[in-house]
């Protein structure tokens, strides 16, 4: 019997978002994942894409919100270090908003729900680091809200993790949490080509 999805099973649409028509929210692309212990497999290549696809939905019009976030001094999320800072390559433009979260699912305890409902699209375009934690939360996050999410494989990276009693390659990782989001939270696309 072929494998179905609870997205199909309850209806609900895979069309990919229209970057034109969403909103692009870019999580945590925080220096923080670049170098030190928490250092991505594959981060450079995933903000790479990144700092393409917001550069693609500045061209457009594309409403952008970055989260990051804050985990207090001293840590390797400081937002007012420069560990914690957001990298040049995707740095916020002027009227670009920032919301600062705590939790994984940046909707809790943060703004980023009306800065996406002044925006005025369903459709939200998510990507970021890392796919596992933040990205896989939020696009959960904003589903439960009534948006539909739309995550960017290529844009999100992530690292390996021990359990029970093995440990999961960062892609092996990376993959399973974009299955998570595909099964029910959202639809998820290889690369931004594959959204109109």
């Amino acid at each position: 019997m072929p494998r179905t999805t609870l997205r199909r099973l309850n209806g609900l649409d895979d069309t990919p978002a229209k970057l034109s028509g969403s909103t692009l929210v870019l999580i945590d692309y925080q220096n923080t994942y670049t170098t030190g212990v928490m250092e991505l497999d594959g981060w450079q290549a995933a903000l790479d894409a990144g700092s393409e696809l917001l550069a693609r939905a500045r061209r457009e019009g594309t409403k952008v919100i970055h989260v990051i976030n804050d985990g207090g001094e001293g840590t390797p999320y400081d937002i007012r270090a420069e560990i914690g800072r957001i990298h040049p390559a995707v740095a916020p433009a002027d009227g670009e908003p920032v919301v600062v979260k705590q939790a994984p699912d940046a909707f809790v305890g943060t703004d980023l729900d009306r800065h996406v409902d002044d925006a005025g699209n369903n459709d939200l375009v998510i990507a970021g680091f890392m796919t596992h934690m933040c990205v896989a939360f939020t696009a959960q996050g904003a589903f439960l809200r009534g948006n539909r999410p739309t995550v960017v494989a290529d844009a999100c990276a992530t690292r390996a993790l021990p359990v029970v009693g093995t440990e999961l390659d960062a892609h092996q990782v990376h993959l399973s949490a974009l299955a998570t989001v595909a099964d029910l939270y959202g639809v998820v696309v290889p690369t931004q080509r594959e959204i109109a």
